[in-house]
């Protein structure tokens, strides 16, 4: 064959090849557009972005180069906010903070979201049930991980934030599930009292003021799975108390030489659970007649028992036990050992939320 004729035959086909290559290329683009534009659609019809005839307020923008992003935030911040990276789980600051005050953009300063609505959805980031404003939001389909998601950035700055999602609680069904290293903390009342955002009769009864509770009944993988869904329980966190042994591990806690109880720790708003209510539930979740064991786990570790944080948690204890016993609720005497809170030591990160990573339910 000519050396003319042969290059042809050779240059046909690649040709073609590539032709077909940047055909199903354009049409995956196509595709994704089309997807991308259907998730908005269908976020929008379930309330997670505001359609745009709703009344929304324009947001002044601020428009910085990369350059100046990198001067301004900390290598971290800048992975997260500006290339939509993720804090690893449960290592955030605000993940389990719980003061009264506002969250706002860490790049630009914009309110964001109020303690009122923040909660512990379990996942290792701070969750939210909705923003302060509507407005100070802006919203865009995500499949980075090849699933559907849509991601939630600042209408200032345009930095990312995080996610929305259909699993939260009450009243709104909403779960902003937001990077700590993309807030900071403002614990300003002022600010406070000037929300935008409409309330619920829900999030109007939230106190300002949390408490805190600590109990030991069995294994606390199920204990804290039982408390965590209770209305009015804000973070729950578990881990080993009563004993003394510092910083001990789980392998030394099963050996019975430290002391420790599994317990759970439970910070909570009294203005909706009371800690008589919160102890009502404490009985109701386990057989506090069993000394130093709940069913199959036998050892110190799983005794009962009741931390006190004061006197009056300790005076509510006393009198629910004895009206328990008065009123015979229980076969055989109640076991339950009321002491004073101690140092708590966390558990290892897998023993938090066990059942809800796992999503199952003891």
């Amino acid at each position: 064959m000519p050396h003319q004729n042969r290059l042809a035959f050779l240059l046909v086909p690649s040709l073609f090849s590539l032709t077909f290559f940047l055909f199903i290329v354009a049409g995956i683009g196509l595709t994704s557009a089309c997807n991308a534009s259907r998730v908005l659609s269908d976020d929008r019809a379930m309330g997670a972005i505001p359609e745009a005839s709703e009344e929304t307020t324009s947001m002044k923008k601020i428009i910085r180069s990369d350059k100046e992003w990198k001067k301004i935030l900390t290598p971290e911040q800048y992975r997260v906010l500006r290339q939509g990276g993720t804090e690893r789980a449960f290592t955030g600051k605000y993940n389990n903070h719980y003061e009264p005050g506002i969250y706002v953009c860490a790049a630009c300063a914009t309110p964001l979201f109020s303690s009122k609505t923040k909660y512990d959805h379990g996942t290792g980031w701070p969750s939210f049930t909705a923003p302060i404003d509507k407005n100070h939001l802006e919203y865009r389909g995500d499949y980075s991980l090849l699933m559907k998601r849509i991601e939630v950035r600042c209408a200032v700055c345009g930095s990312h934030l995080g996610h929305v999602f259909d699993d939260g609680p009450l009243p709104t069904r909403k779960h902003y599930c937001i990077n700590s290293i993309a807030l900071d903390f403002r614990p300003d009342v002022t600010i406070l009292q000037n929300e935008t955002q409409e309330q619920t009769p829900q999030e109007k009864r939230l106190s300002h003021t949390t408490q805190t509770a600590t109990f030991a009944a069995g294994c606390f993988w199920g204990v804290e799975d039982k408390f965590l869904y209770v209305p009015g329980v804000l973070s729950t966190r578990v881990g080993y108390t009563g004993g003394t042994t510092k910083n001990p591990n789980y392998e030394q806690v099963c050996s019975g030489t430290t002391g420790h109880a599994e317990a759970v720790e439970i910070v909570f708003d009294p203005a909706v659970i009371s800690y008589k209510e919160l102890l009502a539930r404490f009985f109701a979740f386990h057989d506090p007649t069993q000394v130093n064991r709940q069913g199959p786990d036998v050892g110190t570790q799983y005794r009962s028992v009741i931390f006190y944080h004061n006197d009056e948690q300790k005076e509510a204890a006393l009198a629910m036990m004895e009206k328990l016993s008065r009123e015979k609720k229980f076969a055989r005497p109640i076991a339950t050992q009321v002491v004073p809170a101690g140092e708590f030591y966390p558990a290892e990160d897998y023993h938090q939320k066990y059942f809800q990573k796992r999503r199952q339910r003891p």
